[in-house]
């Protein structure tokens, strides 16, 4: 029954039109939230709306004199047909017709169906036969599963009869045949989430863990048993009381959170967006400061999926084996206390975990022994989460079950299957405090796409590939050191210490290195080991920020890299460490750019090791060897040593130190007897250096990198790196490596495009003119305040860090604010992490000094005024 408060619900409009039928539709959306806010269950509330929309469109039915046809009838198919509407669910409706239609009867149904728009009701409709319903239905599985889930609204009650017998016939979809689609269509939807329910932006509907996995189980079971009610499945034996709640209570509280967004929402969609969430928590009613009601919707949320994972999981087993048929029959002992059944681990005793809790790591251990094992039983899923909820300590307190976990971690396997199974089924939250308190952590970012624990396994994860064919093609290097790795337990504990205290306040690489060197003492790993754990814990971003934020061209810069590694046992580790993190950051992050940075400080810093930190490296020899190896290349190319050296008396030490030998020939090419009256734009063929390589060769022009940055950002370009240079007689030597949006090199068809709208820029020496779009919807919810920083250096140059908010014409705006200061870029790193921008850039005055303290702040205060004012106009 429904409560008192939700019988007082708006009255159907006594004249029919569309201004009172869109006024009726708008209290009742008035209503339905009033009703929301005053806690009314959301099951009496998704009810009472299909109700509704039941009278109206009888109504309306009536109203086009429908009615008087005793032939057709109109039918509530899908998530209508179960008597469930939101406030923005598609109404899906079928017209049931005879084979011929009269023609005055085609006018009256298209009249009727054209209010419906009118009145802004979001339907889906379609007209058909009962053959033409079968025909389709049998074709497609989604049809048909709208045509089970029908309810007559009004109209031929003996042909709507008709239409049901056939839909649930074993002729028009076997029980068999239609599991084993739903299970394939689940499997599919499941494949393009990437198989995680993790997603910091997810869909309530199709997300692993989602809705949909609960109405699967329900359409499966209305199939085998005539009845799509939950309880249904408890009443036939396939879920425990006790599990027939927990579903129950896991539908009721993600319809909680879809009405909330419904609510928000002007057409429908049941993503929940960075910009939704903190609207719809607020509208469930969760409280706290800034983003902690987002931080706690999203926490239950994850949890939530987890539950309906499991469930769902288990349920499909068992239908599995009662509607297909599929009982393994190949039954094999493992041990004393576990058997194998088919691919699927089971225990013998029902209640093993229970009366012994180390037995579950005892099964993981099997589990990675055993290549055949594929998954977890469902009677063993079931023991298992009945033992987790008798839990009263963690695992971790038993010496019984530490010494088993380190068995576990030095086992070869442990990163494939045994490590994806644990963090699935919550054992790693049962084993350790500190794992439990990031079960669902938010990072509140557009750089990370999952949740803090789900990161923390995805990187596990690509340690695990690293050997695997695949892996060797997109992280040569990263594969090839790990191999040779002595001991990869501890780059595994290190992976799974690594983000552990996110979400506290403090530097959580020094917390969680706290963390990781402790749980490596209570397990009984040396104090050495400990320490190796905790120092890559600690120092876990140190080489990615060297990389993509530092001058690794800088002798320096790798010689304080170096004596923080100290050793290339540290090195090795850390950089598998690394490559693994951005990669498991989210699935745009890494580039061959990355790959490219990351590899030469890699072997930059190899290279000091084994001169040893006090011997620091000789610059003149340094670009003498470069030099040596670029005349090499460009004598092969028919060029004489009187010509090289003709052209290189003009470039300074710097150009030398800062480009490769292939580099150094490339532009020495094509500088040989180029007039000095044009530009020389030369963009690679191939990729360089992990992208596209732009060399521009031109008398110095004002606001030049402005201008050039600007250009390229209007050719849809990601600028990473720039070298800014010019020769000793006042000409450019500008390098780009650029890429395209999604992470590729220029294609060559793009080339010609770009390099003529560079040449017309430089020939007519016009400045950029800035145009301030709007920032993206993603974007617009965070507030990075602009941060200017100095760093300390040695040289004749001043290195800068910016930190801001991303977004279109930012290089641009800073060139213009450097150049209005008449200082000279000559490098620069750009890192976009999500929303943020963390660039580098390496400055001087006009005649190539640092800057001194003044210029500093008079830059710093500069920079930031402009770069917040710019959001600012950019968000109004």
């Amino acid at each position: 029954m429904l409560s008192s408060s939700v019988d007082v619900a708006p009255q159907l409009p006594q004249l029919i039109g569309v201004s009172s039928c869109k006024a009726f539709l708008k209290a009742q959306h008035n209503w339905l939230q009033q009703q929301f806010h005053e806690h009314v269950p959301v099951t009496q509330l998704v009810q009472k709306k299909a109700q509704q929309i039941d009278q109206l469109l009888q109504q309306l039915w009536q109203h086009f004199q429908l009615h008087q046809y005793q032939d057709i009838s109109l039918i509530a198919v899908g998530g209508y047909g179960r008597g469930e509407l939101h406030p923005k669910s598609d109404i899906d409706i079928l017209i049931l017709v005879p084979s011929t239609l009269h023609a005055e009867i085609q006018q009256q149904l298209s009249d009727f169906i054209t209010f419906l728009w009118d009145i802004k009701l979001d339907v889906g409709q379609s007209v058909r036969t009962l053959s033409e319903c079968l025909e389709l239905g049998k074709q497609d599985i989604t049809i048909a599963t709208n045509l089970i889930e029908s309810r007559l609204i009004s109209g031929n009650h003996f042909l709507y009869q008709r239409l049901n017998e056939q839909v649930n016939s074993e002729l028009f979809w076997p029980i068999a045949d239609f599991f084993r689609a739903k299970q394939a269509e689940q499997q599919n939807r499941h494949r393009h989430y990437k198989d995680s329910a993790y997603s910091l932006e997810p869909d309530l509907k199709a997300n692993p863990g989602g809705l949909r996995d609960i109405q699967t189980i329900a359409w499966v079971a209305g199939k085998h048993f005539g009845s799509s009610d939950l309880a249904a499945l408890a009443e036939h034996g396939f879920l425990t009381l006790a599990e027939y709640r927990e579903l129950e209570n896991c539908r009721d509280f993600l319809w909680r959170v879809r009405f909330a967004l419904h609510l928000q929402l002007i057409k429908a969609d049941n993503r929940l967006l960075f910009d939704r969430q903190l609207s719809v928590a607020q509208t469930m009613g969760y409280k706290g400061q800034r983003n902690e009601p987002v931080e706690q919707l999203m926490k239950e949320f994850f949890q939530t999926i987890r539950r309906v994972s499991e469930l769902n999981e288990m349920l499909l087993q068992l239908f599995n084996e009662a509607i297909l048929g599929n009982t393994a029959m190949d039954v094999r002992p493992l041990n004393a206390d576990f058997i194998i059944r088919g691919t699927l681990i089971d225990t013998i005793s029902c209640d093993l975990f229970v009366r012994q809790p180390e037995q579950i790591l005892d099964m993981f251990l099997l589990i990675a022994e055993h290549e055949q094992i594929t998954g977890v039983y469902s009677s063993t899923l079931r023991q298992l989460r009945e033992a987790r909820r008798r839990q009263t300590t963690f695992l971790e307190d038993s010496p019984l079950c530490r010494q088993k976990f380190r068995k576990l971690v030095k086992h070869p396997r442990i990163t494939g299957l045994p490590i994806t199974l644990m963090h699935r089924y919550g054992v790693l939250a049962a084993y350790f405090q500190a794992w439990s308190q990031i079960v669902g952590q938010m990072q509140f970012d557009l750089f990370h796409a999952y949740t803090v624990d789900e990161h923390t396994h995805r990187l596990i994860k690509h340690i695990n590939e690293y050997p695997q064919s695949e892996s060797r093609q997109h992280y040569p290097l990263a594969s090839e050191i790990y191999e040779r790795l002595e001991r990869p337990d501890l780059l595994v504990l290190a992976a799974l210490f690594h983000d552990i205290a996110k979400g506290r306040k403090g530097d959580h690489s020094k917390l969680g290195a706290i963390e990781a060197e402790n749980f490596c003492l209570r397990h009984n790993f040396s104090r050495p080991s400990a320490r190796t754990v905790a120092w890559l814990v600690e120092h876990h971003l140190s080489m990615s920020v060297t990389a993509q934020r530092r001058d690794i061209y800088d002798p320096d810069v790798i010689t304080e890299f170096a004596k923080l590694v100290r050793d290339k046992r540290h090195l090795d580790m850390l950089f598998c460490l690394t490559v693994a993190d951005i990669c498991a950051t989210n699935d745009d992050v890494w580039n061959s750019w990355k790959g490219t940075l990351m590899r030469e400080l890699y072997q930059s810093t190899l290279k000091a090791l084994r001169l040893g930190l006090e011997n620091p490296v000789d610059l003149r020899g340094l670009v003498r060897e470069k030099q040596h190896n670029a005349l090499d290349l460009l004598l092969e190319r028919g060029f004489s040593g009187l010509q090289v050296q003709t052209i290189w008396q003009r470039f300074r030490v710097d150009y030398f130190l800062r480009h490769t030998p292939e580099q150094i020939a490339w532009h020495s090419e094509y500088l040989w007897g180029h007039s000095n009256a044009q530009p020389l734009i030369l963009i690679s063929r191939r990729a360089s250096r992990g992208g596209t390589e732009i060399f521009i060769y031109s008398k110095d022009i004002p606001h030049l990198f402005a201008s050039v940055a600007n250009e390229m950002e209007q050719k849809n370009l990601n600028i990473h790196d720039a070298q800014i240079m010019s020769s000793r007689d006042g000409y450019v030597l500008d390098t780009f490596i650029v890429l395209d949006p999604d992470g590729q090199p220029i294609s060559p068809e793009r080339q010609s495009l770009i390099k003529d709208s560079l040449m017309t820029m430089l020939h007519f020496g016009r400045p950029a003119t800035l145009e301030h779009r709007p920032l993206s919807r993603q974007v617009r919810q965070f507030k990075v305040a602009t941060q200017v920083d100095f760093l300390p250096t040695r040289g004749n140059r001043t290195l800068m860090e910016l930190v801001t908010l991303d977004r279109p014409g930012l290089l641009a705006s800073v060139g213009a604010v450097l150049q209005s200061l008449n200082y000279i870029i000559q490098g620069s790193k750009i890192t976009t992490i999500g929303e943020r921008a963390e660039d580098f850039f390496i400055i001087s005055r006009e005649d190539r000094t640092r800057l001194d303290d003044h210029e500093q702040q008079q830059l710093k205060i500069m920079l930031e005024q402009r770069l917040d004012q710019e959001v600012h106009a950019q968000t109004h």
